[in-house]
C-alpha cells in the first residue's frame, strides 16, 4: 500500500467516526449542542450617570430562527444528508507539497455552509430561503446603577445570534466612561481640583461647587487656616454611591493648588539733585 492510498484510509476512518458520534462528541443517540458566541457591545456613560444612575434603549440586530420553519430550512421540515461531505459538515483536500510530502486540509462544505445536511431548492423556506435563521431588530434597556464603573459589564442572558443545534449566547454590555472635565473617580472617591491665588490661601476662601446630582456645595476655609500648595481635603459622604449600596458614598477630595507668584517689574530714573539714579520697582 503506498502512501496516498494509506492516507485515503486514514480519511475515510476520521469521517465514519464523525459520522458515527458527531462532530462535537457524545453518543450515537444525539449530537451535542455547542454553545453560540456571546456579543459584546461598549456603552458610553458619563460619571453623572454613574452617579445618578440611568438606562438606555439599545437597538441592535440580531439572528432568530425561522418561525416559519421553526428554523428546518425546509417547507417539510426535512433535509437530506448532503452528497458532498457526506453529512459531516466539512470536506477533506489533500495537496501534495512534494515527493513524499502530503498535506492534508478540513474546510467547511460549500454547500451546507458547515451544517451536515442540504435542502432541495423547491423545498426551502420562503421566509429564510433555506438559511434557517432571519434577521430581527431587538430593542433592549441597559439599566445602569449607582456606583458602577468602567468596565462593568451588563449580561443578557440567552439574547445573541440564534442557531439551530445551538445554545444561544448571551449579549454583554461593557461599561466604558467618559472622562469628566474636573471630577476624577478612583474607586469610590471623588477627586477635585482647584486653584487658589496666595491670598486666598494666606487669608481663607469660600466658593460653590456643582455636584455630579446639581446639589451646590459651599467650600470654605477653616478661620485662620493656611492652605499650603498640593492639599488635599477629604469631605466624607461626598464621593460615588457604593454599587448595590447607594446610601453608603466615598470621600470627595479637594485638591487645592495655589497659583505661582508672579512679580511685576518696572524701572524708571528717579532726580536726586545733580544724579540720576535707576530704580526698579516690583509688585
Amino acid at each position: 500500500m503506498n502512501m496516498m492510498s494509506l492516507l485515503m484510509s486514514v480519511i475515510e476512518f476520521q469521517t465514519l467516526v464523525v459520522r458515527s458520534f458527531g462532530r462535537g462528541g457524545g453518543s450515537s443517540r444525539g449530537r451535542r449542542q455547542r454553545r453560540g458566541e456571546d456579543l459584546v457591545h461598549p456603552v458610553k456613560v458619563s460619571l453623572e450617570e454613574l452617579y445618578n444612575g440611568t438606562s438606555k434603549k439599545l437597538s441592535l440586530a440580531r439572528n432568530v430562527l425561522c418561525s416559519k420553519c421553526n428554523g428546518k430550512g425546509s417547507k417539510s421540515g426535512a433535509s437530506m444528508k448532503c452528497v458532498g461531505c457526506q453529512g459531516v459538515g466539512y470536506k477533506v483536500q489533500i495537496r501534495q507539497l512534494g515527493p513524499g510530502m502530503i498535506q492534508q486540509m478540513q474546510q467547511p462544505c460549500n454547500e451546507t455552509r458547515g451544517s451536515d445536511e442540504t435542502i432541495s431548492d423547491k423545498d426551502r423556506c420562503g421566509q429564510c430561503k433555506g438559511e434557517k435563521v432571519v434577521h430581527e431588530k431587538k430593542v433592549l434597556e441597559v439599566v445602569v446603577k449607582k456606583g458602577m464603573q468602567h468596565g462593568q459589564k451588563i449580561t443578557f442572558p440567552g439574547e445573541a445570534d440564534e442557531a439551530p443545534n445551538t445554545i444561544t449566547g448571551d449579549i454583554i454590555f461593557v461599561l466604558q466612561q467618559k472622562e469628566h472635565p474636573k471630577f476624577k473617580r478612583k474607586a469610590d472617591d471623588l477627586f477635585y481640583e482647584h486653584t487658589l491665588t496666595l491670598t486666598k490661601a494666606m487669608c481663607g476662601f469660600q466658593y460653590v461647587l456643582a455636584h455630579l446630582d446639581c446639589r451646590q456645595l459651599l467650600i470654605k476655609s477653616n478661620p485662620g487656616e493656611v492652605v499650603k500648595r498640593d492639599s488635599f481635603k477629604a469631605i466624607n459622604d461626598e464621593g460615588m454611591p457604593m454599587y448595590q449600596r447607594p446610601f453608603t458614598k466615598g470621600k470627595l477630595y479637594m485638591h487645592s493648588k495655589r497659583t505661582q507668584r508672579r512679580l511685576i517689574c518696572s524701572s524708571f530714573l528717579a532726580n536726586f539733585g545733580n544724579e540720576s539714579i535707576s530704580v526698579t520697582s516690583c509688585y
